[in-house]
């Protein structure tokens, strides 16, 4: 219900702001369940993503949301439940495969599952390597995958910026189901699931149109950090 509310709220004015568009919308299924797995490239995906749709779309968050202290603790948790954010432990091992059970058991209930594959949010607008939890959801649920490609959201507010830029028009655009039901019992296979991921990304980089990147964000970031760091210790 507090996902109708919020949404009912931030909707007309959001669309008032920024004029965002959508394209392919048809391609969402109007009931049962579906893996929507998209691109991540800012914070406001969180909002502009999910907005068009009239279905409410459920995304896996990490647990850290959840458990903040004080004011702003109180407002993270607030949001991140009113976009229709689950919690799950990203620390791998264990944790991972619960982060699994959470997604099926959010498509067994018969809802849309939103998921970024790279894990984070890019570090520069181009779209990183996959993981392949998504697949692992994909194979184990049976269920179609629908790309879901955010774009301009990274000029429109890069990752570090608290607000967005006005003037940059948000748009998503939803590309036809994906069918891997040629793999279905093979969700233990690794290269299976490395190449339906990969099928994933190479879905949701021709839908946005972002330049590829074989290799995971995070690892990105990490390397952009340290240069950050040689760059400041040399001048």
């Amino acid at each position: 219900m507090f996902y109708w509310v919020v949404k009912a709220i931030l909707g007309p004015f959001l669309h008032l702001l920024f004029r965002p568009w959508a394209e392919g919308k048809e391609n969402v299924p109007k009931d049962g369940p579906a893996i929507l797995a998209g691109n991540h490239l800012s914070f406001a995906d969180h909002f502009f993503g999910p907005l068009p749709l009239p279905r409410k779309v459920i995304s896996l968050g990490k647990a850290e949301y959840f458990t903040g202290k004080g004011i702003k603790g109180f407002f993270t948790r607030l949001f991140f439940t009113g976009v229709g954010t689950v919690p799950i432990d990203r620390s791998g091992g264990k944790a991972s495969e619960a982060a699994l059970r959470t997604g099926l058991r959010v498509l067994r209930e018969g809802e849309l599952l939103g998921i970024y594959p790279e894990g984070t949010r890019s570090p520069d607008g181009r779209l990183y390597k996959g993981k392949t939890g998504v697949a692992r959801l994909a194979l184990e649920s049976r269920v179609p995958v629908i790309p879901w490609a955010m774009v301009d959201t990274f000029e429109m507010m890069p990752p570090g910026r608290p607000f967005p830029k006005f003037g940059i028009r948000p748009g998503v655009r939803y590309g036809k189901p994906l069918d891997f039901s040629r793999y279905y019992g093979m969700e233990e296979d690794r290269l299976v699931l490395r190449a339906v991921t990969d099928e994933i990304m190479y879905a949701l980089m021709e839908l946005s149109g972002q330049e590829y990147v074989d290799k995971y964000a995070a690892s990105a970031k990490v390397e952009l950090a340290r240069a950050a760091r040689r760059a400041t210790q040399s001048s």
